[in-house]
């Protein structure tokens, strides 16, 4: 018997240490592995004739019959624990398996009645009594506990209607956060800044819940703009409808809308709504529908100044300088350089779906977008494709106005538009005059190659060894302008 019990004790150590280093590293076949040990404990017992089931009987050795009793007891814990991996392992459905209430619940449950049975069974303790005092003792504890009991049975309730589960964002009582964690007291949120914030289950069964994450591909964005109550909302409106086609990270369905939020002496709310089809995209799209809206709503003439500034009406030739400003490619022209393009400027409308620009055209003139939104679209051999949206302050024909480069796109119009435009005939005077301007202009186009050769059928996609962009380019100008560089 000293043997068996020794072969007992020695398969319990084995299963702990299994337990203890998590070998081998797969749940499943670990659980398989150590009911095949509980199994041969079982033999061990029976074989020892020690049954879990009723007292040792009384040996010569009083050590033997108590190694023989904790052999037993070990062996209700044991298979208290393995049954709560089985049921959870096994039985329990997929979602319930990825919190830690259930699991918990399960557990003390079968490892009370482990315990009850072990005192009845192998120590013989009468279980009536027992009962009897451990429910005048839970009276007493469930009154002490009240919060804590609480916050288990909404855990419950939380865990079973699953408003959320581990790796939703969402938000709770105010609280927003990334779920990491379920357990039977609290969940736990893992905030934009770094903070671990814990919100008891009973708050969280109480309070609105909104999970970011469902449905998940559609998640919407939403930005409030307050404009001056002297600006039209008519005009308002629809620059910002204009901001929400210009941009590509949002979905076309559903549609996003604009409407008037509220109103004040001093201001109206516009709220712009949005959708995208990724939690991560949402910072992103409303940063550029920010930007987008700030863009289209200057174009219409509207400026965010504070609420009773003054703003001075501009003059028309202060317009056409100011957009001749905003265009990089004139960043190293002066003032009287400015002002000369900009007496030559002319001005065109253009309704929805119009075409601007056709593929192998040359562009004798540069265009830029004063309002509304085009598409810039690449024949691709699996058919067209969109590479961008144009908005205010955008150019197009840069290549063809500096370098008489062919286009590779075709640019339409999504909205009524209006373009101002310079001719190529315009330009050349000013860089005669100045040549640094030439070159500099040439040192722009150079560092934008990957979107210029987009745009351009005529751009190398490998100079000469002796050539880099930035002289190819320079030979274009000289050749197009007949300038002596």
């Amino acid at each position: 018997m000293t043997n068996l019990l020794l072969a007992g004790y020695a398969l319990v150590i084995l299963d702990v240490a299994i337990w203890r280093f998590k070998l081998p590293e797969s749940d499943i076949v670990r659980l398989f592995i150590r009911l095949f040990i509980f199994a041969a404990l079982c033999a061990v017992l029976f074989t020892a004739n020690l049954s879990p089931f009723s007292k040792p009987d009384p040996g010569p050795l009083f050590s033997l019959q108590l190694a023989g009793q904790i052999l037993e007891v070990i062996w209700w814990l044991n298979g208290a624990r393995l049954l709560t991996l089985a049921l959870d392992a096994l039985l329990l459905p997929k979602a319930w398996r990825k919190q830690r209430l259930f699991q918990d619940i399960f557990g003390a449950v079968i490892f009370l009645a482990a315990i009850v049975a072990a005192l009845a069974f192998v120590f013989n303790v009468p279980v009536r009594g027992l009962v009897a005092t451990s429910g005048a003792l839970a009276i007493v504890l469930g009154l002490a506990i009240q919060s804590t009991l609480s916050d288990v049975f909404a855990g419950i309730v939380i865990n079973t209607t699953e408003p959320y589960e581990v790796g939703n964002w969402v938000s709770i009582d105010g609280t927003e956060g990334k779920v990491i964690e379920m357990n039977w007291r609290a969940t736990h949120l893992l905030t934009s800044q770094g903070n671990v914030v814990v919100v008891p289950n009973a708050l969280a069964a109480k309070t609105k819940i909104t999970n970011s994450n469902r449905p998940p591909s559609l998640h919407g964005i939403s930005l409030v703009i307050d404009v001056s109550p002297e600006e039209r909302p008519g005009v308002v409106v629809t620059a910002l409808e204009n901001a929400l086609v210009a941009s590509r990270s949002i979905l076309a369905a559903p549609e996003p809308y604009v409407q008037v939020k509220d109103t004040g002496v001093n201001f109206v709310h516009y709220e712009v709504t949005a959708y995208v089809d990724d939690m991560a995209k949402k910072t992103p799209a409303t940063n550029e529908l920010y930007d987008l809206s700030h863009r289209h709503l200057a174009a219409a003439g509207i400026n965010l100044r504070p609420i009773g500034a003054a703003t001075p009406d501009p003059l028309a030739s202060d317009m056409k300088q100011l957009r001749l400003r905003r265009v990089e490619l004139f960043a190293a022209l002066n003032d009287e350089e400015i002002k000369k393009l900009a007496a030559r400027l002319t001005s065109q409308k253009y309704e929805v779906g119009e075409v601007l620009v056709t593929p192998e055209t040359v562009p004798n003139s540069l265009t830029i977008i004063d309002s509304g939104v085009l598409s810039v679209i690449i024949d691709e051999p699996s058919g067209q494709v969109e590479a961008g949206r144009l908005g205010p302050g955008d150019v197009i024909g840069e290549g063809g106005l500096l370098a008489g480069m062919p286009t590779n796109v075709r640019v339409v119009t999504l909205t009524k538009t209006t373009v101002s435009s310079l001719r190529q005939e315009d330009l050349t005077p000013i860089l005669k005059a100045n040549p640094e301007v030439a070159k500099s202009m040439c040192r722009l186009l150079s560092t934008r190659r990957e979107i210029l050769g987009k745009l351009s059928v005529d751009l190398p996609a490998q100079p000469a060894p002796d050539q880099s962009v930035f002289h190819w380019l320079l030979e274009k100008i000289r050749e197009l302008h007949s300038l002596t560089l």
